[in-house]
């Protein structure tokens, strides 16, 4: 191998480690904010909210609104269909 072609494949290997190493912190980062979020449900329920509901709330909230209401009315349409009004 010719000294420029290990040269090449050094840079490389320094920056795919750099990549790697960048991934890894984002995923510590990403586990210490959902064990924050986990107390924040935690916090809730100790004072008398129920988690899931909250979850569900966080989740519509995401959605945009014609999605949001476009799923609400087929769950509505089902549930009619299953007699569960």
């Amino acid at each position: 191998m010719t000294k420029g072609h290990n040269s090449r494949n050094g840079n490389a290997d320094d920056r795919l480690r750099l990549l790697v190493e960048r991934i890894e912190r984002m995923e510590e980062e990403k586990k210490g904010i959902g064990d924050d979020i986990k107390d924040i449900y935690n916090e809730a329920r100790m004072t008398g909210y129920d988690a899931k509901m909250l979850r569900q709330i966080v989740r519509l909230r995401k959605m945009k609104p014609d999605d949001r209401r476009e799923m609400e009315a087929v769950l509505e349409t089902y549930k009619a269909a299953m007699g569960m009004d």
